[in-house]
């Protein structure tokens, strides 16, 4: 299989590579990236001589055709993603996760005429909007989309399109919505990360509010393992939900960090909450476990946890560069 990585470069992009390069002989793998903050080259290092990197953007259309028509595949990650991010700038979002995908679509459309290119597109739970505290419900994949963020509305708009090109033109694609991942090669403006690297240079962590906020946590291997399951298994037209139960407060994973780290229950600093931060989110993943048999693999997420902190003791030359950055944009929008 000849295989184009979108944002291969980022978080979840760059464990999935790895994962393939490691796990999958007969791959070929293209990474198109355009290398933003979020994205490095020195995620790719450790696979840098098993596969081909394109810094580029996915919204140049000819070089996303020329990539595409040399691809038997297509697994699209690239996004802005960060919530806070598009609260203070939207247009890259607009940009990169509508703009983006519509290239991606017309791409595999044209390039896809005689045999078709397997397109899946890589999305989010939060297009779902948020449920209550107290509601045992969950999302599942019939769920009405109800975004609350300008990072979620363009993730949305950009699954209609998939949907719409579904239908319209064939394309042969699949969407995922999963939830909130950890793991290896985060950036460290995302939480669990920022909370571990506060610790590690002598900052106290923040919490937004009071922390009541619910996330559904999945391990980073055990998405792109679902990712993987849905590329080769999964019905065309077709849009599953990945989660792994995990569901946590935000409290409760910040003082698991500060527990496994050696620190006390209460050393970190509250914040004036997010505007608009959604209150729960959480999945419901039978689908995928009943008709294509995926299960996750890391269901202790303590000890997830535990071996998360441990790559970033042991990587710091990978985000200490940018943590001081973070910590001084963070730090201007707390005030």
């Amino acid at each position: 299989m000849r295989l184009l990585v979108t944002g291969g470069a980022g978080f979840i992009g760059a464990n999935f590579v790895h994962a393939t390069v490691r796990d999958r002989a007969d791959v070929a793998v293209t990474v198109l990236d355009s290398l933003t903050y979020a994205g490095s080259r020195e995620s790719l290092t450790p696979v840098e001589a098993d596969i081909r990197l394109v810094e580029g953007d996915i919204t140049d259309a000819g070089l996303v055709g020329k990539l595409v028509a040399e691809s038997d595949a297509v697994v699209h990650f690239a996004a802005e993603t960060h919530v806070d991010n598009a609260l203070a700038d939207p247009e890259p979002f607009v940009r990169s996760n509508v703009l983006g995908t519509f290239t991606i679509l017309e791409a595999v459309r044209q390039h896809g005429a005689g045999t078709p290119i397997r397109l899946h597109h890589v999305s989010t739970d939060e297009v779902y909007g948020d449920l209550p505290l107290d509601d045992p419900a969950r999302f599942t994949e019939s769920s009405p989309y109800n975004p609350s963020s300008p990072y979620s509305s363009t993730k949305a708009a950009a699954d209609m399109l998939v949907r719409a090109w579904v239908r319209s033109y064939r394309v042969a694609a699949t969407i995922s919505n999963c939830s909130n991942n950890y793991g290896p090669y985060q950036h460290v403006e995302k939480f669990i990360p920022r909370q571990i690297t506060n610790i590690l240079t002598g900052r106290r962590p923040k919490l937004y509010g009071t922390g009541a906020n619910v996330r559904d946590w999945i391990h980073v291997d055990d998405h792109n393992a679902a990712v993987w399951r849905i590329l080769t298994d999964g019905a065309h037209g077709r849009t599953y939900l990945i989660g792994a139960d995990g569901e946590r407060d935000n409290l409760s994973v910040l003082r698991a960090i500060l527990r496994l780290m050696g620190c006390g229950p209460d050393e970190f600093d509250h914040v004036t909450d997010r505007a608009g931060h959604d209150l729960r989110y959480a999945i419901d993943p039978t689908p995928l476990r009943d008709e294509l048999g995926w299960r996750p693999r890391h269901t202790d997420f303590d000890a997830g946890l535990r071996a998360t902190i441990d790559w970033y003791r042991t990587h710091e030359a990978w985000w200490r560069p940018i943590k001081d950055a973070v910590e001084a944009t963070y730090a201007e929008r707390e005030q």
